[in-house]
């Protein structure tokens, strides 16, 4: 007799590979189940995400008064790892293990990093923002404490997410290399979007003791659904281990070079640095600015973030049919960087039009524009990786855009406190310092366009010399 259990995942089995992007990348041996089962890895780096960038920012400047510029700092110390991301993902590639274990092990000592820095994060962050008055504790105490928990928890973000795409990859063919990929980040989105709205309901009525226990309770969260993701991925095979101790170590410095000399890598990098940036300056500023600029509650900026993250994930599925059926992904970096100019711009105009609801509908684009950025720009890496590089090749592209993001977030928050400092402005002009943030990120992605120009422009004159000489044979598919 067929159980409840059965029909139900061969139900989800069946609607899966319609509705959910890169979900056709399930086989037999690698079925869907276990594929949504280790991404949950990705559901924590989004729970993080939507703490730190989304409702900490906001909490730490409005409620607790920590000047923004502090904030942005906070949350620009993951930056520190950020170029490790290149080095974790070739030692992940290398590592040497008695059992076999190349990714595994690293992915659990990310995860621990994860739980130690959301371990300390609220006593620290009460601290700093002058609540050590009741418990006589000097004040460097809770800068030095959150900076650790930031750090910590940056640190954890930056491995886990590197090795854990690195190990989705392992499991499928090389050719499916990039769905795999791409349905790990849909399922980052959809944990960022859950994230924003479970975060935003559990705050509804702000107080310190509700923000202890939110964050505490991602740290307990975040352990159990790495345990789970990790259980049984990776094959301990100390046959695997033995050649690779007798194969020759291959050096990082070898393996980079080999990668950024592939055509067209180091402009590929650039057009993610500036995207990235463009896009990024906003993380730090978009509920602080829904907040003072148009009066939004706790509740209502943290749950931007979930309407940030599913235009992220429309733009994510619309990439994916694009790519899946032959699309260039230079192109598509392309328009998205150009779907995130009017979004910033209807930002900026909400504060002086339509309001909230002008600002909700720019708060969309910018998500759609960064989905279909991001997805592009990083099967257009994967594309270009050589063979027997992914882990290297992702770990690069996650390296060029935490930089490039925590750069924007620090540089955003240091822009804000000097445009709001005594006298630079007036009180009915609080939308400012955020509207020229804004406007900032919108010379960045045009900028973005601007380089990205000759990609798309030779990736077109092949299939152009092909349509015009070939035309009679038309059986090679790009």
């Amino acid at each position: 007799m067929i159980s409840y259990r059965t029909i139900a995942l061969r139900k989800l089995a069946s609607i899966g590979p319609r509705y959910l992007p890169f979900a056709d990348v399930a086989t037999e041996e690698v079925p869907l189940s276990r594929l949504i089962r280790l991404s949950l890895f990705q559901v924590t780096v989004g729970m993080a995400l939507v703490l730190l960038v989304g409702t900490l920012n906001r909490v730490m400047i409005v409620e607790l008064a920590v000047p923004a510029t502090l904030v942005a700092g906070m949350l620009a110390l993951p930056l520190l790892f950020a170029p490790l991301r290149t080095f974790i993902g070739f030692k992940s590639d290398t590592h040497k293990s008695a059992l076999g274990w190349r990714r595994v092990p690293f992915i659990w000592k990310g995860t621990m990093y994860q739980f130690g820095g959301f371990a300390v994060m609220p006593f620290a962050l009460l601290v700093l923002s002058g609540y050590a008055e009741a418990v006589d504790a000097p004040r460097f105490v809770g800068l030095g404490s959150a900076a650790l928990a930031f750090l910590l928890v940056g640190a954890g973000l930056h491995i886990v997410q590197t090795v854990g795409l690195a190990l989705a990859t392992d499991l499928v063919k090389e050719e499916d290399h990039p769905k795999v990929v791409g349905l790990m980040y849909v399922m980052l989105l959809l944990g960022m979007v859950v994230s924003a709205l479970v975060y935003g309901a559990l705050l509804e009525n702000y107080t310190p003791g509700r923000l202890i226990q939110v964050i505490q309770g991602s740290a307990v969260l975040t352990i159990i659904l790495n345990v789970i993701a990790l259980w049984k991925q990776e094959t301990r095979n100390p046959a695997r281990a033995r050649e690779m101790e007798a194969a020759p170590q291959e050096h990082f410095k070898t393996a980079w070079s080999n990668l950024v000399a592939q055509k067209g890598m180091v402009r590929l990098l650039v057009v993610i640095g500036l995207g990235t940036f463009g896009y990024g300056m906003a993380d730090v500023l978009l509920e602080p600015y829904g907040g003072q600029a148009l009066g939004l509650s706790v509740a209502q900026t943290t749950k931007l973030t979930a309407l940030l993250a599913a235009g992220t994930l429309l733009g994510f599925g619309i990439a994916s049919r694009a790519l899946g059926q032959g699309g260039d992904p230079a192109r598509l970096a392309v328009i998205g960087a150009l779907i995130g100019v009017p979004g910033f711009a209807a930002i900026v105009l909400a504060s002086a039009f339509v309001g909230p609801a002008l600002f909700i509908v720019g708060t969309g684009m910018t998500g759609l524009g960064a989905g279909l950025f991001g997805h592009a720009t990083l099967t257009a890496t994967i594309r270009n990786a050589p063979s027997g590089q992914v882990g290297l090749s992702i770990g690069t592209w996650g390296a060029v855009q935490a930089t490039c993001a925590g750069v924007g977030i620090a540089l955003a928050g240091v822009v804000r406190d000097i445009l709001v400092a005594p006298g630079a402005i007036t009180g009915s002009q609080a939308h400012m310092p955020y509207n020229v943030v804004f406007t900032i990120e919108i010379a960045c992605l045009v900028l973005a366009v601007v380089v990205a120009v000759p990609l798309v422009a030779r990736r077109m004159k092949p299939s152009r010399r092909q349509d015009t000489v070939q035309q009679p044979n038309p059986v090679e598919v790009p």
